[in-house]
C-alpha cells in the first residue's frame, strides 16, 4: 500500500468530519438558549444542510464525472464555507441564521459524495478503505472533546458560536489538504445523471434508496433532541460534546474491526460476496431502534450516556456501509453521480424530512421550556423498527453486473478471464 496517498485520502476524510462534528450536535444548544429560537425555527436552521444536499451533490457529481478534478470542487467549496461560517458565528437573530447556513450548506454538502469518491477511486480493498474511513468518526470525536476543553478552559456555559468559528478554522486546514490530494480527473463524457438515476430500474435497488431514506431522516430528532435531553438528565452544557462523542469512538471500532468482517463472513458463508450487507442495513437500523427506545424508558443520566454506542453502531452499519454498498454496485465511470444520489436521498430528503418532522413533533410535545420526551422519541422509535423490518422483508442484493450498460454486460466474461476486473475493483491493496 502506497502510505503517502493513505495518509493524504485519511487527512481529507477526517476533515470532512471534523467541520460538520465540529456544529452539528451542539449548534442547537445554542439556538434553543441564547438566540432564543423556537423548536420549530430549530428545525429550519438544522434543515440547511438537508435542503442543499437535496440539490448539491448532484450538481458537483456531475462536474466531477464530466467537467472538473474532485480535489478542485472540494478546495474551492470549503474555502468559501470558510468564509461564511465566520459570518454565521457573528448571527444572532433566526433569519441572518438560517440564511448563512443555508449558503454555507450548499457548499459543504456538494463535498460529501467526493471525498467518498476520491477514496474509493484508489480501489483499495475494503479492509484498507476501512481504515480511511476510521478517520471520520475520530475526527468527529475529537473536535467534540477538543470543543469541550476549549469550553473549560474559557470557562464558557456551551451555547457559544465558538463551534463554528471552529469549523470555519478546519475549513480553512481543509483547503491546504486539498492542494496535497492525487488528482482525480473526470471519468464520463456521456450522462453520468442519467446512468445513475437508471440504477432505480432495478427493485431491491429502490427500496435501498427509499428505506435509507426514511431511516436517516430520525438522525434529525437524534441531533435536535439529545443535547437538550442529556442537560435535562443532568449533563451539563459544556460536556454535552463529550458525552455525544461516545457515538463516534463506537463508530470507530465498528468501522474498523465489524464492517468489513460482515461482508466477508457472507461470502465465506459462501452466502453471496454482497448478502452481507442486507445485515448491516438491518443491525444498522435496529441500532438507531434500540438508541430510542433507551431514551424513551430510561430517567437515569448514566444510561443515557451510555446508550450513545449505538448511534456510532448505527451510523456505520446504515450510513457508511449503504456508501459502501452503492460503489460495489455502480459502474466506476458514474461513480460519483452514484454517490451523489444516496447522499441526496439520506442527507437531503432524508434529513429534510427528518427535521420537519422533528422539529414539528418537538414542538407539539412542548409547553414552554419542557418536552414531553417519551412522545418525541417514540417517533423515531417506530419508524427505525419500520425500516429494519423492510429491509428483512423487501430487500434483496442485486448483483452488480444488473447495472453494467449492454455492451459491458456482454463481455463481462471475456474481461474477467482477460484478468480485468469490470466492476473496477482491486486487490492490489
Amino acid at each position: 500500500m502506497d502510505w503517502s496517498v493513505y495518509f493524504r485520502l485519511s487527512a481529507l476524510m477526517g476533515l470532512e468530519f471534523a467541520i460538520w462534528g465540529a456544529w452539528m450536535p451542539v449548534l442547537a444548544v445554542r439556538l434553543l438558549g441564547p438566540l432564543k429560537l423556537n423548536g420549530r425555527q430549530t428545525g429550519w436552521v438544522y434543515a440547511t444542510l438537508p435542503l442543499a444536499c437535496i440539490f448539491a451533490p448532484l450538481a458537483s457529481g456531475y462536474l466531477a464525472d464530466s467537467c472538473f478534478n474532485s480535489e478542485h470542487i472540494i478546495l474551492a467549496s470549503h474555502a468559501v464555507g470558510a468564509v461564511l461560517l465566520f459570518i454565521a458565528a457573528a448571527q444572532k437573530r433566526f433569519w441572518g441564521m438560517f440564511v448563512t447556513m443555508l449558503l454555507y450548506s450548499i457548499f459543504y454538502t456538494a463535498t460529501l459524495p467526493l471525498v467518498n469518491n476520491m477514496v474509493f477511486a484508489q480501489k483499495f480493498t475494503t479492509g484498507v478503505q476501512a481504515w480511511v474511513f476510521f478517520w471520520a468518526p475520530v475526527a468527529w470525536a475529537l473536535i467534540g472533546y477538543l470543543l469541550t476543553g476549549i469550553r473549560k478552559l474559557r470557562k464558557s456555559t456551551g451555547d457559544g458560536p465558538d463551534s463554528l468559528v471552529v469549523a470555519a478554522i478546519l475549513s480553512l486546514v481543509m483547503v491546504v489538504v486539498c492542494i496535497l490530494q492525487i488528482p482525480l480527473p473526470p471519468a464520463s463524457e456521456d450522462s453520468p445523471i442519467m446512468e445513475a438515476l437508471a440504477m432505480l430500474k432495478n427493485n431491491s435497488y429502490l427500496v435501498f434508496i427509499v428505506v435509507q431514506l426514511v431511516v436517516s431522516g430520525m438522525m434529525q430528532f437524534y441531533f435536535l433532541g439529545t443535547g437538550r435531553f442529556l442537560q435535562e438528565r443532568g449533563v451539563k452544557g459544556r460536556n454535552v460534546s463529550a458525552v455525544m462523542a461516545l457515538a463516534q469512538a463506537v463508530q470507530t471500532v465498528a468501522t474498523i474491526f465489524l464492517l468489513s468482517q460482515i461482508l466477508d463472513l457472507s461470502e465465506t458463508l459462501k452466502l453471496g460476496k454482497y448478502e452481507g450487507y442486507q445485515w448491516l442495513f438491518i443491525i444498522g437500523a435496529l441500532s438507531w431502534t434500540i438508541l430510542f427506545a433507551t431514551y424513551v424508558v430510561s430517567k437515569r443520566a448514566l444510561w443515557v450516556m451510555l446508550i450513545q454506542a449505538f448511534h456510532g453502531l448505527a451510523y456505520a452499519f446504515f450510513m457508511i456501509g449503504g456508501q459502501w454498498f452503492v460503489n460495489a454496485m455502480a459502474p466506476k465511470s458514474i461513480a460519483a453521480s452514484a454517490q451523489s444520489i444516496i447522499f441526496i436521498a439520506t442527507n437531503g430528503i432524508g434529513l429534510f424530512l427528518g427535521t420537519q418532522l422533528a422539529g414539528y413533533i418537538m414542538q407539539r410535545n412542548s409547553e414552554g421550556e419542557k418536552f414531553n420526551w417519551t412522545k418525541i422519541w417514540s417517533v423515531p422509535l417506530a419508524i427505525t423498527l419500520a425500516g429494519a423490518i423492510a429491509f428483512a422483508v423487501l430487500f434483496r442484493v442485486p448483483d452488480p453486473k444488473d447495472f453494467l450498460p449492454k455492451n459491458e454486460g456482454q463481455s463481462i466474461e471475456q474481461m474477467m478471464q482477460s484478468g480485468q476486473d469490470p466492476l473496477g475493483e482491486s486487490t492490489q491493496y
